[in-house]
């Protein structure tokens, strides 16, 4: 099934329509994966919460109205959970017709970050800003990357002739990530590569192909990052984070700032934290970038370890059900997409979490559907689309 074919479901007429047909077996809403889609709307709930606190007192950038980013954070929230209807309506199995579209597309988006239409915001080179509204390109690489590598390397095996991917297959679909992953590196966006390279090593590690291809590049990656440091292609506040990360206590005023800011932040909250709307290092503003990247450091101020804790395991409820998902459908393409989008939260959300804590270096990743940014909002509800589609899709006997 495809397309708008989606939504019919085998066994019902005309006179079963209505509630009856919604709620029926077999209907897309209970085949639906419910704690998936219940945690993601709690997150972004939560996420609102804490935007508005970071944000309200903020007239500097709030443009004197405290509602300001809480408007719009809902509003980007509310056009993700619209993308993920319009992706379960199409289908994983119509998007893998036009991945060669929109592998097109997200490439030439992310080339006009390099051209006099990119826009530099907070450092970074990598947004593209026309009539007040600004897109990350970077984002969508993230699904790009997923379906095209899933495309290419279970094609010949969910066709039957092969039962796992052969190297030919390989260093094709290898060759497709590369190509984006190289133009945002010139930006350059290294948590995006940071993600993308994880992204990678789970598609490959989804499909069968041989753990050679994983080990290779899991040494490719650390000879292309020494390379990288020695031939200065970071900039050079990309560099000092890296060392501010070997080195706590290295510039704490300055490059190190934010880290030891945020651990203060985290750290004061205590078990129940100081309320919403009532922390200290919130209110006082001494946590930068708190309503994106550093938008976890409110909620351990603010909502203390129980608020914390809980956001990281809504995050987990997300993981499991997504790896339940991968697991049980029939078909290659399907588990490699869903492999795909675990690595992509797992990781980005650990990087997050982990830099708010000095665990991690600070790579500029938002918080899965909690941070500030619609770019980021839209890729996660795009992704969630594409899990409960390949729910939805697999046979009831799966």
């Amino acid at each position: 099934m495809t397309g708008a074919n989606n939504f019919s479901v085998s066994g019902y007429g005309p006179e079963r329509a209505g509630w009856t047909r919604l709620f029926a077996r077999d209907s897309i809403a209970r085949r639906l994966d419910w704690p998936i889609l219940l945690s993601a709307v709690a997150l972004s709930a939560i996420g609102s919460a804490l935007v508005y606190s970071a944000t309200r007192n903020r007239t500097e950038i709030n443009q004197g109205d405290p509602y300001f980013f809480l408007i719009r954070h809902l509003m980007n929230a509310g056009i993700g959970f619209a993308l993920m209807i319009g992706t379960i309506w199409l289908g994983h199995r119509t998007l893998r017709t036009a991945v060669p579209i929109l592998y097109g597309i997200s490439v030439f988006m992310i080339l006009l970050v390099l051209t006099p239409l990119g826009a530099t915001i907070n450092g970074q080179r990598n947004w593209l800003v026309a009539g007040g509204l600004s897109l990350q390109p970077a984002e969508f690489i993230k699904i790009t990357i997923i379906l095209g590598m899933a495309m290419l390397l279970a094609t010949r095996v969910d066709a039957g002739d092969k039962t796992y991917p052969d190297h030919r297959t390989v260093v094709q679909a290898l060759g497709l990530a590369a190509v984006p992953m190289m133009i945002v590196l010139l930006m350059p966006d290294l948590g995006t590569i940071m993600v993308a390279v994880v992204i990678v090593l789970g598609v490959l590690l989804s499909s069968g192909a041989s753990n050679r291809w994983v080990f290779g590049l899991i040494g490719a990656g650390a000879l292309g990052a020494v390379a990288a440091w020695r031939l200065h292609v970071l900039d050079e506040y990309q560099i000092n984070r890296f060392a501010a990360f070997a080195n706590p206590d290295l510039d704490p005023a300055g490059v190190g700032y934010n880290t030891n800011q945020a651990r203060i932040a985290i750290g004061s909250g205590g078990l129940f934290g100081t309320g919403l709307g009532h922390g200290s290092q919130t209110t006082g503003q001494f946590v930068p970038e708190q309503q994106t990247d550093f938008v976890f450091t409110v909620a351990g101020e603010e909502l203390g370890f129980v608020g914390a804790g809980l956001i990281l395991l809504l995050l987990g409820v997300i993981l499991w059900r997504a790896c339940r998902i991968a697991r049980e459908t029939t078909e290659l393409y399907g588990t490699i997409v869903a492999a795909g989008i675990i690595a992509w939260f797992a990781f980005q959300s650990f990087e997050n979490v982990g830099m708010t804590l000095g665990i991690m270096p600070v790579a500029g990743l938002p918080l899965p559907f909690v941070s500030y940014g619609g770019s980021s909002m839209f890729a996660v509800w795009v992704a969630i689309g594409l899990l409960q589609s390949i729910r939805v899709q697999r046979p009831m006997s799966a």
